[in-house]
């Protein structure tokens, strides 16, 4: 009796499947809707509390999903991810999380995110829209096969009226001046690229966070927006805690900041 409870166990732990796999899933399986609207937040990490009392507040909005836009824990060790997990599984919205550059443990690697969140990178598609999640993790750069798999989900994304792109490190400090280096990617060659990338597709708006405040403006043609008021400590010239509710219908996709 004791082996069949254990071998359960067992069984049970590795079928066990990430979260973002089961958001996601939850996603496919919500009846595409002409008007809907999505919330995007960053940096939670270090902010309990107001973490707490954001995601009380996206429980009461009528939110197809949520996307949390990176620096989920401290320090990317595996308890932090559990404790994570165990607070977002609590939502009522499904609550899709990103990478950013403290799910990396201090001696490097992938390996928590993958086993308690999932990909780095992904993509899926919600009614007119299609979302594209980056890992720029190592606040250096995109390259190699990630690259490569980018170009090729922007070439779906011409499907969909509304293309998004997701990534934790901006791709410049607008705090600096315009498409200038600061708390952003460090290689900026290939921040530039990027940005040519996003302005050849007409993305209809990219979403960073890494910096702990609220910001938006442009890079040469692409919008972006800046948000990183989910509980980590705040610019003090830019800063306070917030999320972003964005709503789209067939004419036009509206962003509203909602301040705690």
């Amino acid at each position: 009796m004791r082996f069949f409870f254990v071998l359960c166990l067992l069984i049970a732990i590795v079928q066990a499947k990430p979260y973002n796999d089961k958001a996601l899933k939850k996603i496919a399986n919500t009846p595409a809707k002409e008007h809907y609207c999505f919330a995007v937040m960053g940096d939670n990490r270090d902010g309990d509390d107001i973490f707490k009392r954001i995601l009380s507040k996206l429980n009461k909005e009528d939110l197809v999903f949520v996307i949390n836009n990176g620096d989920l824990v401290s320090y990317g060790f595996s308890y932090e991810f559990k404790s994570y997990v165990k607070r977002i599984k609590k939502t009522q919205t499904p609550v899709v999380s990103v990478i950013g550059n403290h799910e990396i443990p201090l001696f490097g690697g992938r390996g928590n995110f993958r086993e308690y969140i999932g990909k780095p990178y992904f993509s899926f598609a919600y009614s007119d829209s299609f979302f594209i999640i980056l890992d720029n993790a190592n606040k250096r750069r995109i390259k190699g096969r990630q690259l490569h798999w980018l170009k090729k989900q922007l070439q779906i994304s011409k499907r969909y009226k509304n293309r998004f792109v997701f990534l934790h490190v901006p791709l410049f400090d607008p705090r600096k001046g315009d498409r200038k280096k600061g708390h952003s990617m460090k290689d900026k060659k290939n921040a530039i690229y990027l940005n040519k990338l996003f302005d050849k597709y007409h993305i209809t708006m990219v979403f960073a966070s890494h910096i702990h405040s609220f910001l938006q403006g442009k890079w040469g043609k692409t919008p972006f927006i800046i948000t990183g008021g989910a509980g980590a400590p705040q610019d003090r010239d830019h800063g306070y805690p917030h999320y972003i509710r964005v709503c789209v219908d067939k004419k036009k996709v509206f962003y509203t900041i909602k301040r705690l």
